[in-house]
């Protein structure tokens, strides 16, 4: 069975930004932001580009980052728009989890 895979935007976000100096993170930032909060396939594909295109020369390990998963990345776009935003990220579910987590240790101890 092929079960298409969706990489969370959160996490991949906060990976990338690990990868460049402090002083560079706010414009990476909306750059990331503007390629999952596009309305459009195509309009991510082109502030995809546009990311890599800008930083791939200074810093290469941040444009191989995203770029490894660009598949998983971009999959959510093969959806009906209104799944997009419970796909594109785990974040959520993590939440939700969390508080679990939070009680029953609460609970335990």
């Amino acid at each position: 069975p092929k079960t298409r895979q969706q990489r969370c935007w959160v996490h991949k976000t906060a990976n990338v930004l690990n990868r460049l100096p402090k002083s560079s993170q706010p414009k990476a930032k909306r750059f990331l932001h503007d390629i999952w909060q596009a309305e459009t396939k195509a309009d991510a594909e082109k502030a995809f580009d546009t990311f890599t295109k800008t930083y791939e020369a200074k810093y290469p390990k941040v444009a191989e980052c995203l770029l490894k998963d660009y598949e998983e990345l971009m999959s959510f776009y093969d959806f009906p728009a209104k799944h997009w935003q419970s796909i594109r990220t785990t974040n959520p579910i993590e939440s939700t989890f969390g508080t679990i987590r939070h009680r029953t240790k609460r609970s335990k101890g």
